[in-house]
């Protein structure tokens, strides 16, 4: 009978480590991973998927975000190991990375040197506060990594500044946008750039120089290049003979008319009507009004005074209107000011300064999601009209304490001075940038002699294919300060208070969006639910759960005990 058991239970042990050897066997050559949460937290997009699979050499990366840290990055340091290791297996292992502590170094000098080093390579340090026995210290760390592919190598910002945002919520939107911000990064190192983006010229647009920051951010997306229409029919477009006749595309993904400051020509817009006509995609940034900071240097006071580019007939057929307006917003920028006298002598002091409004994103749209404050200057209203089939978004718009301003008016540093009146500032939300997509229909349309309709060397396109364009009221959000020794600031960066700004993220996203890589935005669209403790309810349950945890497991295995030796005295009494 004992034998017969023994044999028994020799037969299930075996049949139990056959079944896991054959499984172990099976998984060598079936991969495949389960996800049971609901938003799919663990699953990887098909974007992410394809890019690895298709990565012929390794990506290392060095994760600077290692050793004592509070609970908010550990949980940070915890899912981008976890992201990592999802990337690696769908890689062939041609991921590879570590983690590392940058304050575990011998001594201060070299902790500075990797400090000095890492800042240099484009990590952002953050402080952080430590409990320790004699209370709390500062500590420094860099919440971020360096990705090396075939020698090159790009920074990778784990935790992203949200202005405005209390540190779990940063963390939280951090973790949600590790997938995209890994998956961005290993684009940039390893795709070749085949997307051509130009830079309008020929209108007072910023030169190079003064959006250079933004121009070696797009570089690494896309080949740039500066153009003057100069009225030339193939400035835009390119013309090549197909089977069925001349085919017209567009040279470029997208345009870039940063600032211009004098008058399109009627050649020059009829050039990018049809650039929009045949496909192509514009960013508009663009200052209906003229106010330079330069002016209230040498005065207390400079004159606001309304431009034209002679855009305004084609803008608002294409579904949107550029107001003159100038906008005040209680939530702003600071800029040194006077603060009052001590004694004869005027004081100067940083001041919230009204015209330089900060628009925090407040939609979900996946340009925008996210995203820091970004700081315009002297910007003005916009608004949707016309054509009901062309779809409009609006991207950016004003606090719920916003003031529009008729002009020509006055802009004068009193303002700092003086108490701000909250019934003048009876307008909130007012959209200062716009996304039309759909197809668009010619400014020229009805307006060109039929020769001109009809030539065969121009094929002008009356009804466009699908496009989009974004349109931006203020053009100072892409230009980069330039320092008096030749130096330039980051796009966004405030020099008065050493805040970066999301301009250039917000940029950034909206030349991918028109470039249709959605792949990109499709990733950062997603949304994950961090589910954090009640820190209320957890103190005030503490004993129940430890009780439960603890108590429960162990009264478990005695009563298991218990049952198990009364069930062999009742079988083998």
């Amino acid at each position: 009978m004992v034998k017969k058991a023994m044999f028994r239970d020799m037969v299930q042990l075996m049949t139990v480590v056959g079944i896991v050897i054959i499984l172990n066997v099976l998984s060598g050559f079936f991969f495949t991973r389960f996800d049971l949460t609901s938003e799919k937290r663990y699953t990887l997009s098909e974007t992410s998927k394809d890019l690895l699979e298709n990565l012929d050499d390794v990506i290392y990366l060095k994760v600077y975000l290692d050793g004592e840290l509070p609970a908010g990055f550990r949980r940070l340091r915890d899912r981008t190991r976890e992201m990592l290791d999802e990337f690696r297996a769908y890689s062939n292992n041609n991921i590879e990375y570590e983690f590392i502590n940058p304050s575990n170094q011998p001594d201060e000098t070299s902790r500075n040197d990797l400090y000095r080093q890492l800042a240099n390579q484009g990590l952002m340090p953050t402080n952080i506060q430590i409990k320790t026995e004699d209370g709390a210290e500062q500590k420094l760390i860099f919440p971020g990594a360096i990705m090396t592919y075939r020698g090159e190598e790009t920074a990778l910002q784990l935790l992203k500044s949200q202005m405005g945002a209390a540190p779990e919520e940063m963390l939280n939107s951090s973790t949600e946008d590790l997938e995209y911000e890994i998956t961005n990064a290993i684009r940039k190192l390893t795709t070749v750039r085949a997307e051509v983006v130009a830079f309008i010229e020929g209108h007072g647009e910023l030169t190079d120089r003064q959006v250079i920051d933004m121009s070696k951010s797009l570089s690494e997306y896309y080949r740039l290049e500066r153009v003057t229409i100069n009225g030339k029919l193939n400035s835009l477009v390119s013309r090549a003979e197909g089977d069925s006749g001349s085919v017209i595309i567009p040279k470029f993904k997208a345009i870039i008319i940063a600032k211009p400051d004098s008058a399109f020509s009627e050649e020059d817009k009829f050039m990018i009507d049809q650039y929009i006509m045949y496909g192509g995609r514009v960013l508009w940034l663009l200052d209906p009004v003229f106010c330079d900071m330069d002016s209230l240097r040498y005065s207390p006071s400079t004159l606001a005074i309304p431009t034209s580019e002679n855009l305004e007939d084609m803008l608002f057929k294409y579904g949107v209107r550029v107001n003159t307006d100038l906008l005040q917003d209680a939530r702003c920028a600071s800029i040194p000011g006077p603060a009052g006298y001590v004694g004869n002598q005027l004081q100067w002091a940083l001041q919230p300064w009204i015209f330089f409004p900060i628009v925090i994103p407040k939609t979900e749209h996946p340009i925008v999601r996210n995203l820091n404050g970004i700081k315009l200057e002297f910007a003005s209203s916009l608004d949707t009209v016309g054509n009901s089939k062309i779809k409009k978004t609006v991207l950016l718009s004003t606090s719920e304490a916003t003031r529009a301003l008729r002009t020509p008016t006055q802009v004068s540093l009193d303002v700092m001075v003086e108490e701000p009146k909250p019934e003048q500032f009876n307008k909130k939300n007012v959209p200062v940038a716009v996304l039309l997509e759909g197809k668009f229909e010619s400014v020229f349309k009805n307006r060109l002699t039929t020769m001109i309709k009809e030539s065969k060397d121009i094929q002008f396109r009356e009804d466009g294919r699908a496009s989009k364009m974004i349109v931006v009221s203020d053009g100072d959000i892409i230009r980069n300060h330039i320092n008096p020794d030749g130096t330039y600031l980051p796009c966004g960066f405030d020099k008065y208070t050493s805040q970066q700004f999301g301009n250039k993220t917000f940029l950034l996203n909206a030349i991918n969006y028109l470039c249709d890589d959605m792949s990109l935005t499709s990733i950062r669209s997603r949304a994950l639910e961090i589910r954090l403790l009640d820190r209320k309810k957890a103190e005030a349950e503490r004993t129940k759960w430890q009780l439960l945890n603890v108590a429960l497991p162990i009264l478990l295995v005695i009563l298991f005990g218990f049952i198990n030796a009364y069930l062999r005295k009742k079988r083998y009494a």
